[in-house]
């Protein structure tokens, strides 16, 4: 159940790295809030500057499994952020990075992404190395996180009979691996809400085949017991769609 998920402190131990950004215009949603895909985007800038940072010296790849992101209380454009990163725990080929992002007065989010080690030639999962356990196991203690899928398949009905909307994937949407960039199904989370998002909300976006070029996508919603479920499906050529996800969705509010 997402409300169980353990968003953990840092422990004070170990390898930790911050920077500092501001809220920009550009950044922001109607309501003058930072947007969910930027604050990804931050967050995602801040995880390749702390593997740059720390010296790791493998080429390494990876393709996020799952990120669950806690809103304390909203940014505002113009305001100043601290960002900081640790690990958070290990698996055997993935690692969770967690994220906290401060304002002057305190926290305002909190993000645990689950990335899984690939072989960039073949994008297959590989182990972690023994040089990257060295440097960030120390803060992860012992910790260990599963790459369980939390949100079930949507059922025949719901594709049948629940609300959708269609999604046009962009060129400019995908990655060097052919997979449609983090940052876009958060774009696209934001536009089913339709809706500003408050303080105490809790949201997870899970992958699975992800969404390819050429894929024809509908979100299918479920918009009962008091949270929002939201999952990418891929249209066939029979003109149907699969209840083989791409990727989920699930929002909690307070």
């Amino acid at each position: 159940m997402l409300e169980e998920f353990e968003m953990i402190d840092a422990p004070g131990v170990g390898r930790s790295f911050s920077m500092t950004d501001r809220v920009r215009l550009n950044d922001s949603s109607a309501d003058g809030h930072l947007r969910l895909d930027a604050l990804v985007r931050y967050s995602q800038t801040l995880s390749n500057d702390d593997t740059n940072d720390s010296g790791l010296q493998e080429d390494l790849a990876w393709i996020a499994r799952s990120t669950v992101v806690d809103i304390v209380q909203p940014a505002t454009v113009d305001e100043p952020l601290t960002l900081t990163t640790f690990c958070g725990g290990l698996g055997r080929t993935w690692a969770e990075r967690r994220v906290s992002v401060h304002n002057t007065s305190g926290p305002c989010y909190e993000v645990a992404t689950l990335w899984v080690s690939i072989e960039p030639a073949e994008l297959r999962p590989r182990r972690l190395s023994d040089q990257f356990l060295e440097i960030y196991s120390p803060s992860a203690q012992g910790r260990k996180v599963s790459a369980k899928q939390r949100i079930s398949r949507p059922s025949e009905d719901l594709i049948a009979e629940g609300e959708r909307l269609q999604w046009t994937p962009r060129w400019t949407d995908f990655d060097r691996f052919g997979h449609m960039n983090n940052l876009v199904y958060w774009s696209a989370l934001h536009h089913a809400l339709d809706a500003p998002i408050g303080r105490g909300a809790r949201l997870l976006i899970e992958h699975g085949a992800g969404v390819q070029p050429g894929d024809h996508i509908e979100m299918v919603i479920d918009r009962s017991g008091g949270r929002l479920r939201l999952w990418w499906l891929g249209l066939g050529k029979d003109g149907h769609l699969s209840n083989q996800y791409r990727a989920a969705a699930e929002v909690l509010h307070p």
